[in-house]
């Protein structure tokens, strides 16, 4: 073997397992070897001296290596720099495929050695293994399969940095890697396959980071598409056929079972505080999607006609198949070559005039076709009709019938011909502003914004109650409301056609009952919801989104007064007394800190499940979880086992968006493991405790008092530190926030104000997080933690016993406070400390206090002798990244010094190696917002 040096000893010492460190080593020599080859040698030179620099403060536990990495890189060119950036950046999105690859690869040995008395770790087979070890019947767990509903929902926030182009080169250096993981290759295979990968590192060495133009939603919606129509729609038949299999494993059972997944997307239809999404861009959205869905299922009934060759000159042909095919020849013409081609074939000829019903429907998303309403007759239920009659004909042929149709099947089920149910989400002050236009236009009132609650409502129920329309046109409304009234019509025509292509209308910001009954009062004017003899007709899905957490705490309050009126009363039972809640994890983070946020939602949960009981409401909670712990990110499985169990009905939605769609759907292996582990969150928790199972655990009000005090304590110091007059003027100064709201990576604004205008409070929080992370702070996803535990300081053992025995028997309490420390093991406030500058340092000081104090309060309680021992993969992980990642920072560092004394005109090239040094961290940390 020959002598390793340089990158391709990146993973030696760190500890990380024998096959991930080859992989590392063997990514980290070609790497040094296209950088050497492609760049030059000094730039070779120049990234291993600062690679062995950053490496020796933790060799040699001496932070003045630091100090000399940055005088060293204050004397380099910005070419110079700007290929040191390329080469860590490169570093890193290697190191990423390798882990991922890593992922598959232990759960393929897992799965190897699992049985069925030891199915494997957070599989479906455990899941229903669980059920059976607790004492479940058949019946009990079909209720609990019967209920299962689960929704991923795609969102296009802005947090993925990488162009298409640079995801694909790694997701073919991934498939690569795996084929170079095979113990068989020939000596000759391997190194064509080693080649290969080189190529590749190459190209992403040279290939640009970022698109030239600002990403515009159509380039979001194809970004989208690709995932649910590669790896979603692979790994969809697979999971619902893990479960038939630990359904006939564990308990006999061989019937079909529900299907219970199902995508939706916010992607062209989320348009609150994005202008770029008007009417057109939803309907032509909803085109592309189902386009792309009729041509998935040309391409698998093509794939099976090329397997079916039945020939009825050798089997007779069942009478359900004959009365079916006789039918479609009264119905639908196919050319006469078809027909003489498949004459004796009957399967083939089937499956031809399926064909050929999907190509009506296709041609119906050409908006410059002629419209067919008779093409619209074929249903996803007929589809599925046509499906059975197929394989139940191949059955009666004793062929046993077909896996290709089962798992076709499911994606009909699962998909329909919408691929993934759009949702419609806009703001509440945007209603409210639409219905003071109306009103005043119809000389109801002037001044609707201005009114109070109770007056509001009354109005609302007056004119609500009444079947005129306010206005005869809406040429008279600003283009804002118009586009509402625009898209709550064009809601009304797709339901027509396909139930199921629109979800929900989500209203951000809901703070009272008039912002439900105005986007119903919007609905009516549209022609989209009528009020007659007590009975409301329309298909409406109206989901309130609760956000701050003064929102989260009010939930009780707000819904017991919406379920309590009359007229929205009548709305959900025309819903079968159906009402989805929206919580979001963002913002209520960014307006009371870490703890304040959990512990809002983690109650608010509490008082939505008491609030539907109580008023007879079935309901399903939908996540609005980001993808950084700041944002509510983390493990999402692990999540929904800490959820409130009044909250657990096996109904549940979450967000997934940017680089977290990205990681979670790189691959069809792991977007398996992905939806796996939620299938057995969902399952597990959905299995209510009874007198003879596990009894209810019930939290005691001391229990509660004491997290209440934890989060009151920790958003205390967070809104101090926030609200501090001098801190807004440190964090624009200290963070790359500027340049990220500049990156083109997505179609939405950062801030709902001009960018040279933004407050914190306009902010979104996906850029508020985003800097926090650029700077290994990650202060969004730990602070205050310090401040929570301020009693342990004294030494009270009570205190500390009182929360140990939280973290041993509290699942949220634990998940929060894990979450809490792996933010903090990301975090490198040593490196953190050189973004501030010398009028600002109190605010790092403050910060570093409530991380020293949160540190002493994590190993106290949770008897670690350092943070995160508890989880050394991930530990080791970081280790083998903080020295590669500290460069990157030191190098931005310099930028953002450069930027600030630079002139106008030397600004733009010093912006693009900044948005490079962004997105090198990006990849480094494995999240941005």
């Amino acid at each position: 073997m020959k002598n390793r040096q340089g990158l391709a000893t990146a993973a030696d010492g760190t500890g990380i397992s024998a096959p991930l460190s080859r992989q590392v080593n063997i990514l980290g020599d070609l790497l040094g070897k296209a950088v050497r080859e492609v760049v030059g040698d000094k730039t070779f030179e120049l990234v291993e001296h600062l690679r062995t620099l950053c490496k020796a403060v933790y060799q040699n536990n001496d932070p003045k290596h630091w100090q000399q990495a940055r005088t060293e890189i204050r004397d380099l060119t910005l070419e110079e720099i700007l290929w040191v950036v390329r080469a860590f950046t490169t570093f890193f999105h290697l190191v990423n495929k390798a882990e991922q690859r890593e992922i598959v690869r232990i759960n393929r040995e897992r799965e190897k050695t699992s049985t069925s008395a030891q199915p494997r770790s957070e599989s479906i087979s455990k899941a229903i293994h669980y059920c059976k070890q607790n004492g479940y019947s058949i019946e009990e767990v079909l209720a609990i399969l019967g209920r299962l509903d689960i929704q991923p929902t795609l969102t296009a926030h802005p947090t993925e940095a990488r162009r298409r182009t640079i995801l694909n080169k790694q997701r073919d250096i991934a498939r690569l890697l795996e084929q170079l993981q095979r113990t068989d290759l020939t000596p000759t295979e391997s190194e064509a396959i080693t080649k290969r990968i080189y190529e590749k590192i190459c190209l992403l060495l040279v290939s640009d980071e970022f698109q030239a133009e600002k990403v515009s939603v159509m380039d979001e919606v194809q970004h989208g598409l690709h995932f649910i129509t590669t790896t979603i729609w692979d790994a969809v038949p697979q999971i619902h056929n893990d479960l038939r299999r630990a359904m006939q494993l564990h308990y006999q059972y061989e019937k079909p079972l529900p299907a219970f997944l199902r995508y939706r997307s916010w992607i062209g239809g989320d348009r609150d505080g994005n202008p770029f999404i008007t009417p057109q861009v939803t309907r032509t959205t909803l085109a592309m999607q189902r386009a792309k869905a009729i041509q998935l299922y040309q391409e698998e009934l093509t794939a099976l006609r090329e397997n079916l060759s039945v020939s009825s000159r050798l089997l007779h042909i069942p009478r359900p198949l004959q009365s079916s095919l006789q039918k479609d020849e009264r119905s639908i013409q196919l050319p006469h070559k078809t027909l003489q081609l498949y004459r004796a074939e009957s399967f083939r000829l089937k499956l031809s005039y399926m064909i050929a019903r999907l190509q009506k429907l296709l041609d119906q998303t050409n908006p410059k076709r002629r419209r067919d309403q008779k093409a619209f007759a074929y249903s996803t239920e007929k589809f599925l009709q046509d499906i059975d009659i197929v394989n139940e004909s191949l059955k009666l042929s004793q062929l046993g019938g077909s896996r290709q149709l089962d798992d076709l099947r499911t994606r009909v089920m699962t998909f329909g011909f919408h691929l993934a149910a759009l949702d419609i989400r806009q703001h509440s002050a945007v209603h409210e502003q639409a219905v003071s236009e109306l009103f005043e236009h119809a000389g109801v009132v002037k001044s609707y914004a201005s009114l109070s609650e109770a007056r509001k409502i009354e109005l609302l129920h007056r004119e609500l109650q009444t079947s005129r329309p306010l206005v005869r046109s809406w040429q008279t409304l600003t283009p804002q409301s118009r586009d509402v009234l625009q898209t709550l019509r064009l809601i009304r025509i797709t339901n027509r056609r396909d139930p199921q292509a629109i979800g929900a209308y989500i209203i951000s910001m809901t703070h009272q009952v008039s912002d439900l009954l105005e986007v119903l009062l919007l609905a009516k004017e549209a022609g989209f919801w009528r009020y007659q003899n007590g009975m409301v007709y329309s298909d409406l899905e109206l989901v309130p989104l609760f956000e701050t957490v003064d929102d989260l705490t009010r939930t009780s309050e707000l819904l017991h007064a919406a379920f309590s009126d009359p007229l929205y009363r009548a709305h959900l039972r025309n819903r079968n007394d159906f009402q989805e809640i929206m919580l979001g994890y963002s913002d209520s983070n960014k307006d009371g800190g870490y703890w304040m946020a959990n512990w809002s939602l983690y109650t608010a949960q509490q008082s939505i499940a008491q609030a539907c009981q109580q008023h007879d409401i079935d309901f399903r909670l939908f996540h609005g979880r980001g993808g950084t712990v700041g944002r509510g990110g983390g493990r999402a499985n692990q999540a929904i086992l800490a959820m409130p169990e009044s909250s657990q009905n096996g109904r549940i939605r979450f967000t997934e968006q940017g680089e977290v769609i990205t990681f979670r759907y790189s691959s069809s292996a792991l977007a398996h493991r992905h939806l796996e582990q939620i299938v057995h969150a969902v399952v597990v928790a959905s299995q209510k405790p009874s007198a003879e199972k596990a009894p209810p655990v019930v939290r005691s009000q001391q229990d509660r008092a004491q997290l209440s005090e934890i989060a009151q304590n920790a958003m205390h110091a967070y809104q101090n530190l926030i609200r501090d007059a001098d801190f807004w003027k440190w964090y624009i100064a200290n963070t790359p926030i500027e340049h990220i709201s500049r990156l083109p990576i997505a179609s939405r604004p950062v801030s709902r104000k001009a960018a040279n205008k933004v407050a914190f409070d306009d902010l979104r929080a996906i850029p508020w997080v985003f800097a926090w992370t650029q700077t290994r702070y990650n202060l969004p996803g730990w602070f205050g933690t310090g401040a929570a535990f301020s009693k342990l300081s004294d030494d009270d053992e009570k205190v500390l016993s009182a929360f140990q025995n939280l973290y041993q028997k509290w699942p949220f309490f634990r998940i929060v406070l894990d979450n809490a420390q792996l933010e903090m093991q990301r975090a490198h406030l040593a490196i953190a400390h050189f973004y501030s500058s010398e009028q600002g340092i109190a605010f790092h000081q403050r910060i570093a206090g409530d991380y020293e104090q949160a540190a002493n309060a994590i190993r106290r309680i949770t008897g670690q002798t350092d943070i995160l021992e508890n989880d050394s993969v991930i530990k080791k992980s970081i280790a083998l990244r903080n020295p590669y990642t500290d460069v990157l920072n030191l190098l931005q560092i310099e930028l953002l010094q450069r930027w600030r004394r630079a002139g106008e005109q030397d600004r733009e090239d010093l912006r693009h190696a900044l948005f490079l040094s962004i997105n090198g961290i990006a990849a480094a940390m494995q999240s941005t917002g």
